[in-house]
């Protein structure tokens, strides 16, 4: 399992494709406030999430809050200020990606509490950054190969008549 954690997230429709990600990959989703967007039933609904219910979903008052609702043993910070490239991080069993928000990214004082934590996708020099929701699906699927696509189908081909087959089980690898 994999945690991805949204620090102050600011704009809905990349919250809404991390989410997608999130369910589609069985990661769990924790979102710290204030959120810049209404997540109620309701909104959810409006939106036409239909992935919404198999988002494993959590939301916290703060950091701090997070913290004390969690062992967070295993924490990794995405951050285009980072040394070190994310390729570098070994990404364990129940592992938890922090992402900032789109504006600011982390918080100055928990990258530096956890430098040695930080890492970054690499990228132009010249770019600012990557979307948030793209950030999030390189580095979560990255820990996923890391742990050998834990519970999540393995192949799939196209049958005679054009429709998908999928067969459960552990990644085959690259084709």
């Amino acid at each position: 399992m994999v945690n991805i954690v949204l620090v102050e997230p600011e704009i809905p429709q990349n919250c809404g494709n991390i989410a997608r990600t999130c369910a589609a990959t069985r990661c769990r989703l924790h979102l710290v406030e204030p959120l810049g967007f209404d997540i109620s039933e309701k909104a959810v609904r409006r939106a036409g999430l239909d992935y919404w219910p198999m988002v494993d979903l959590t939301v916290y008052q703060s950091l701090e809050d997070l913290f004390s609702r969690n062992q967070v043993d295993d924490l990794w910070l995405a951050t285009t200020k980072a040394s070190q490239d994310y390729s570098r991080a070994q990404f364990r069993e129940g592992c938890w990606l922090f992402f900032g928000k789109e504006t600011a990214g982390l918080p100055e004082r928990f990258r530096l509490a956890h430098a040695d934590r930080c890492i970054r996708i690499p990228m132009r020099a010249d770019a600012r950054s990557l979307n948030l929701s793209n950030s999030v699906a390189i580095l979560a699927y990255e820990a996923l190969k890391q742990q050998g696509f834990p519970g999540l189908s393995g192949s799939a081909r196209i049958d005679a008549q054009g429709s998908l087959e999928r067969s459960e089980g552990k990644s085959p690898g690259p084709a």
